[in-house]
């Protein structure tokens, strides 16, 4: 009885630490790829170059400009639909890149917890 006891407790130590081991290396990782997706700079251009805007990971404009003939008193309408899009479309970059470096971390932690699943249950 004490021979299986210590058995199942002698090798769930190992395990536990390891899972920690790759939960501190996984927040590391996801420490570095925030900070790198903070600094990296989206942008956009729309209307054929009359909206240019830049933003960083941190979704902090950058730069926005705007050529003076897409300036038009008389339709201010497809100036704020550009002005729009632009935003969206950098919105969504920064968006899919956050998700993309997450999901390469997360996906290698996974398959770590798979592996140890399958031994426990």
């Amino acid at each position: 009885m004490a021979k299986r006891g210590g058995g199942f407790g002698g090798g769930m130590p190992g395990n536990m630490q390891n899972l920690m081991k790759q939960a501190q290396k996984m927040q590391r990782q996801m420490e570095e790829n925030q900070k790198a997706l903070e600094e990296k700079e989206f942008t956009s251009q729309v209307g054929g170059g009359a909206v240019r805007l830049a933003m960083n990971g941190k979704r902090e404009v950058l730069s926005l400009e705007i050529d003076p003939e897409a300036v038009d008193p008389e339709d201010v309408e497809t100036l704020q639909d550009m002005l729009v899009s632009a935003i969206s479309d950098v919105l969504k970059q920064v968006d899919e890149a956050q998700a993309s470096s997450m999901g390469s971390i997360a996906g290698g932690f996974g398959g770590g917890m798979g592996g140890l699943g399958s031994g426990l249950f």
